[in-house]
């Protein structure tokens, strides 16, 4: 393909992963109410020590609230579709086996996803109650809504995208640009940037938050390592058994 090709297949896949987003949105828009509920629920713990409670500061700010949940809603729910133009994007430049891999690890990479979203949802709360637990007896919490919810969509996302990552590693792996022992030899620079990661996407002084989210990450990393050092042996042992075959006849024929 030319490169102008490629930029109208750019085009395709960024306008088909677009439309299913906001076809997705539109649905999330008439649950947003739910989610919100379901966001509030922290603030409505919090309130049983101190006074707590989201602010609308502007006229349009609580349509703005609805709308980055639908939003949010239309990405997570529609990801199965947009991750597929990002890796169907990737094919036709690889041959006929790498396409088989490919199309493996979508299927492995909208779980993780999916997974990685639950998981950020799942710790949200205990960042919530550990931060506004610095909060004085006699002062009162005034959360302002827009920044509330960026923090709780945006901490949801990231997670997701990151347990995604270590099926671009295997990808990358059997594409034959990384090897697994490389991967594995990178391991303390991995866990580091992982906890990087937990430690800017958890900013609270819970601990137990922080590795909640890095321990399946690691484990991702290892398992992605453990893969590619498997799958590195076997294409040896092929590799091997392939030469083995062309240089039998020849041997043979020069013995007689």
């Amino acid at each position: 393909m030319s490169l102008g090709q490629h930029l109208l297949e750019l085009r395709r896949r960024l306008t088909i992963a677009a439309i299913s987003i906001i076809v997705f949105a539109i649905g999330g828009w008439f649950v947003s109410d739910y989610v919100l509920a379901a966001i509030r629920a922290p603030i409505l713990v919090i309130a049983k020590a101190h006074h707590a409670t989201l602010n609308y500061s502007g006229i349009a700010s609580a349509f703005d609230v609805k709308f980055q949940i639908a939003l949010v809603i239309g990405v997570v729910a529609s990801s199965p579709i947009w991750l597929y133009q990002v890796f169907a994007f990737l094919v036709p430049g690889l041959t006929g086996k790498e396409k088989r891999y490919t199309f493996g690890f979508f299927f492995s990479a909208v779980p993780l996803f999916l997974a990685g979203c639950a998981a950020g949802w799942f710790v949200f709360p205990h960042i919530v109650e550990v931060l506004t637990s610095f909060t004085p007896a006699q002062d009162a919490n005034i959360v302002e809504a827009k920044d509330y919810l960026g923090f709780v969509l945006k901490l949801v996302l990231a997670v997701g995208i990151a347990f995604v990552l270590p099926v671009f590693l295997v990808l990358l792996n059997f594409v034959g640009v990384i090897t697994g022992i490389s991967i594995l030899k990178s391991w303390r620079w991995a866990i580091v940037l992982i906890f990087l990661f937990c430690a800017v996407a958890t900013p609270s002084a819970d601990i137990s938050s922080m590795f909640l989210l890095a321990a399946p990450m690691i484990v991702l990393y290892f398992a992605a390592a453990g893969i590619s050092i498997w799958h590195d042996r076997l294409a040896t042992k092929r590799a091997d058994a392939l030469s083995a075959a062309i240089d039998g006849p020849s041997i043979d024929s020069a013995t007689a």
